[in-house]
């Protein structure tokens, strides 16, 4: 349930979460045939011990058949600043938009690792 404060910290921050979206570019690892890792560069964040990436997005395919396809995603994210209560709507939409850029309409899984902002979500297209 969503309370009137969560909805008024949403539009006051709608052009940074825009500008944040928007700034969003990932780097891609092979981790094996079924599992991808991408290292997810989200400016002005960072990780705060080497200042690389200010997270990282799991991904993996299990494979049940020629149609079905699952997808269990994670989401790390890294940066102290997206672990603050006052960032929940922010990290929200990054972790949409990895979603949507990376794993697209299948069936997923989704774990989000970011402090208090941490959640889980199944995204299923029907």
């Amino acid at each position: 349930m969503t309370d009137k404060k969560d909805v008024v910290n949403f539009s006051a921050n709608k052009s940074e979460i825009d500008t944040v979206i928007s700034g969003i570019s990932f780097t891609k690892s092979l981790r094996s045939a079924t599992a991808e890792e991408w290292f997810v560069f989200i400016p002005p964040y960072q990780d705060p011990y080497i200042g690389g990436a200010a997270g990282k997005a799991i991904i993996h395919y299990n494979l049940y058949g020629n149609r079905d396809v699952y997808i269990n995603t994670t989401i790390i994210l890294d940066d102290p600043q997206l672990h603050e209560n006052s960032s929940h709507s922010l990290v929200y939409a990054i972790a949409d938009e990895i979603v949507n850029r990376l794993v697209g309409y299948a069936d997923t899984l989704l774990s989000v690792h970011a402090g208090e902002n941490s959640y889980q979500a199944e995204y299923v297209n029907k």
